[in-house]
């Protein structure tokens, strides 16, 4: 297949930053503050170079914040030393970067994880686990905060409507650590909470459990909505909800641990209540692997969200490339799992696990994701039952030939919504250009507030005859209608 068939006008494309243990970001901490500015804006351009249109930053690792907070201390994958001021506001910074290039920033919460070792006092002094200690377990040697405690799941919603409030972020984002994952041998020690807070109403512990993180998920979704309408709300779980052979309902796989038995994390209900925007489930699995077949897990969530209000990414094992004989030892397996996802009207995009393995481009997956894949621009999948604001098309004026190109210039006038702006170019005249089924040339960031914008196609060669359309985009990447055309022929 050429990358045109592989790829959609509308697709999401990111990659996961993981802070935690300095994974992807920054290299390790202590380092200067241009020095992470520097790492990171090396990552976006990365990002750009493979057409890439968001990426999902984690700001919220362990109880600790890349942000400026009242309620969590800096953290220590910053500076070295948990609380201590980094110098600069991470998140302010990689939020403004990142819309320069028209991405989106998803900002990403680990609700319950307090920290990678259990040792309370080994947490700043300030930090809230250390001063409601009545809310922290130790579990397989790390330490969590209790999901059955109701002031605890307060706070944490509290708090994550705290960036909501005071960034300019695109979408909360949520991974797979719910309760975490099963230690042998061991249960998560919450028995005394269930029989404070769940005994009377839930005669299983098992379903009080999937209760408290439903409503974390439920309380979450409406604040968030609350606080900004416009902002998503995205979970990307395990990839395997229940087996078929404890439920009929559930995939044909035989995984150890679900979302649903083991993580108390009932994906299905968060989908059938309409309480999450976009859902990415991990499928770290390569095609035909017996316990859990990448090729019978993505037909089974699409089958999931077939008919919902919710959009269907896939999470992608990226890192798992040449890391063990078998599949994952064959370049070809990764872009094999892309054309799958290609077969289903559902899977609306992909993210990457983790901006550390694009670097590394093994077994030449970054290579292939830049010139068999994401050859061309993609705007993010639109999400119609979000409220928003009619986008009126813009003003193009002729386009004028240049030294450098040929210059396009174009007029949006208040109260417009447009953040950015989708241009077309076809060759020839009397084009009929179809923005649902043609990938944008070039996808720019508003200039200021000026109602007067600018863009140079520096691709263009001489001697040809071409057309062009400019579409407004609001923040949730709806579409105005096209403009009038415009065709030049270059000498």
């Amino acid at each position: 297949m050429s990358g045109e068939m592989l790829s959609s006008p509308r697709q999401f494309r990111a990659a996961w930053v993981a802070t935690v243990t300095n994974i992807d970001w920054p290299s390790q901490p202590g380092l200067p503050v241009d020095t992470q500015k520097q790492q990171f804006l090396a990552l976006l351009a990365l990002l750009q170079s493979l057409n890439m249109n968001a990426l999902i930053v984690q700001v919220k690792p362990t109880a600790d914040a890349f942000y400026q907070s009242r309620y969590w201390p800096w953290s220590e994958y910053l500076t070295g030393e948990q609380g201590r001021a980094p110098g600069y506001d991470p998140l302010a910074f990689i939020v403004e970067e990142a819309h320069k290039r028209t991405m989106e920033l998803h900002a990403w919460f680990n609700p319950y994880r307090v920290s990678l070792h259990d040792k309370l006092d080994a947490l700043s002094a300030h930090n809230p686990a250390r001063q409601h200690a009545d809310w922290v377990v130790s579990y397989g040697g790390k330490l969590f905060f209790d999901p059955g405690i109701p002031a605890a799941r307060k706070f944490i919603v509290t708090s994550i409507l705290e960036v909501v409030s005071n960034y300019d972020i695109d979408a909360v984002h949520l991974d797979d650590y719910f309760y975490p994952y099963r230690v042998a041998g061991q249960d998560f020690p919450d028995d005394a909470t269930y029989q404070r807070y769940g005994k009377a109403a839930y005669a299983s512990k098992d379903d009080w459990r999937r209760a408290n993180v439903n409503q974390l998920i439920a309380e979450l979704a409406q604040a968030i909505k609350h606080a900004k309408s416009q902002v998503k709300f995205g979970v990307s779980p395990f990839g395997v909800w229940r087996n078929r052979s404890v439920d009929p309902s559930g995939s044909d796989t035989s995984a150890s641990q679900t979302d649903y038995d083991d993580l108390y994390a009932d994906t299905r209900a968060w989908l059938q209540h309409n309480w999450l925007d976009y859902i990415v489930p991990q499928i770290y699995w390569p095609r035909g692997f017996a316990p859990a077949a990448y090729d019978k897990l993505v037909p089974w969530w699409a089958n999931e969200v077939a008919g919902k209000p919710v959009n269907l990414y896939i999470g992608q094992a990226a890192y798992r490339i040449n890391t063990e004989p078998g599949a994952w030892a064959d370049p070809a397996e990764l872009p094999a799992q892309l054309r799958y996802n290609a077969r289903f009207k559902e899977v609306q995009g992909s993210v990457f696990f983790s901006m550390k393995s694009l670097q590394a481009n093994p077994l030449g997956f970054t290579d292939s994701l830049r010139q068999d894949f994401y050859q061309a621009k993609a705007l993010v999948p639109a999400m119609p039952w979000l409220s928003h604001q009619a986008l009126r098309p813009v003003f193009l004026k002729p386009a004028r030939q240049v030294a450098q190109g040929v210059e396009l210039d174009w007029s949006d006038a208040p109260p417009n919504p447009a953040r950015a702006y989708a241009l077309y170019r076809g060759e020839g005249q009397n084009i009929k250009f179809s923005s649902e089924a043609q990938a944008p040339l070039a996808v720019v960031h508003r200039q200021g507030h000026s109602e007067h914008q600018r863009f140079l196609d520096t691709t263009a060669a001489r001697g040809k005859t071409y057309t062009y359309a400019v579409a407004a985009l609001d923040r949730l990447s709806n579409e105005s209608a096209l403009s009038a055309l415009q065709t030049i022929t270059l000498s």
